[in-house]
């Protein structure tokens, strides 16, 4: 979609990275630059799909030729050197890449972050026509990412996800003495922007539906080793659950219990005790049944190593 010109007509090929996706979602991708008004104005009239108009709901097919009229698009910025990284792979075929994400690493960029794991990833195989995240994980969190590389395998895997068809578990490490060995937590969250302009979440009666599957891994003097069961994927859902019952997770920077987590920095723990340990669902092109793993991080792995040592 390179060389967009101001004064003559450009004709894209749509390939199998782009079947599947709205015309006008496409023309947003690639016309970066270019007001939405102008896209929505110049597809009510001069876009064409195969020499045929189409409206702005039209799903694009392999193959399709598109025509896109002369345009303007703004002079675009100097690209922000973006680092090519790979990440510790877990799994990977034709459809589907599944990264053991390291904590304080941003799954993308915006808020802040210049550039995350899909943008690294993106500079490490500028071969790859597409790569696109199909869930997210905290900055802090680690463990199981997983990334699509065709977009039949994104939708699917979203409908997948839609569908409550994968189980997803994190490990964690909360403070306090968890009482039941398993415990079924469902509350509503609502999402807000803190006036500094931070993403936040709290437990709120009009809030979306959540629910998590607590199951007591491991009890020590001051903290519980807990397995949280994703039900539902809200924003921050397993940090606010147990913060709102009393067990904030150790080292959580925005939930926690901020003294103490001073005093865990002190004696190494110097991030949120919290990782995405595995996700199974059925693969979304084979149907086979997968099941990914992530080891605990070492670095979470030390301190609880600490902590069995003082049992």
């Amino acid at each position: 979609m390179s060389g967009l010109s101001k004064e003559s007509v450009t004709w894209v090929e749509i390939d199998e990275g782009s079947e599947g996706q709205r015309i006008d979602n496409f023309l947003f991708k690639h016309l970066k630059g270019v007001p939405k008004s102008h896209i929505y104005r110049i597809l009510r009239g001069e876009v064409r799909v195969n020499k045929k108009r189409i409206d702005q709901t039209y799903r694009l097919q392999m193959g399709d030729l598109l025509r896109i009229p002369p345009i303007r698009v703004a002079e675009k910025p100097e690209a922000e050197y973006v680092p090519a990284t790979e990440f510790p792979i877990l799994f990977e075929d034709e459809a589907l890449i599944a990264i053991n994400k390291p904590a304080g690493t941003a799954v993308h960029g915006g808020s802040g972050v210049s550039f995350g794991v899909i943008e690294q990833l993106r500079s490490a195989r500028p071969q790859a026509k597409f790569l696109e995240l199909v869930h997210r994980l905290d900055r802090e969190t680690s463990g199981v990412l997983l990334i699509a590389k065709k977009r039949s395998a994104l939708t699917a895997m979203h409908e997948i996800m839609r569908e409550g068809n994968s189980d997803k578990r994190y490990l964690t490490l909360v403070l306090g003495q968890w009482k039941n060995a398993k415990q079924h937590v469902k509350l509503p969250l609502h999402k807000f922007d803190t006036p500094q302009g931070e993403k936040r979440v709290m437990v709120r009666e009009d809030g979306q539906a959540s629910h998590t599957i607590f199951t007591l891994l491991k009890s020590y003097t001051e903290f519980s080793l807990l397995e949280a069961q994703l039900k539902t994927g809200r924003t921050h859902q397993i940090r606010v659950h147990t913060s709102h019952l009393g067990f904030p997770i150790a080292g959580d920077d925005k939930y926690g219990d901020f003294a103490r987590n001073k005093e865990l920095m002190k004696q190494g723990l110097k991030r949120m005790f919290l990782h995405a340990h595995s996700i199974a669902f059925n693969h979304p092109l084979t149907g086979e049944p997968m099941s990914i793993v992530a080891p605990l991080a070492p670095e979470l792995q030390k301190y609880l190593d600490k902590l069995d040592a003082k049992q």
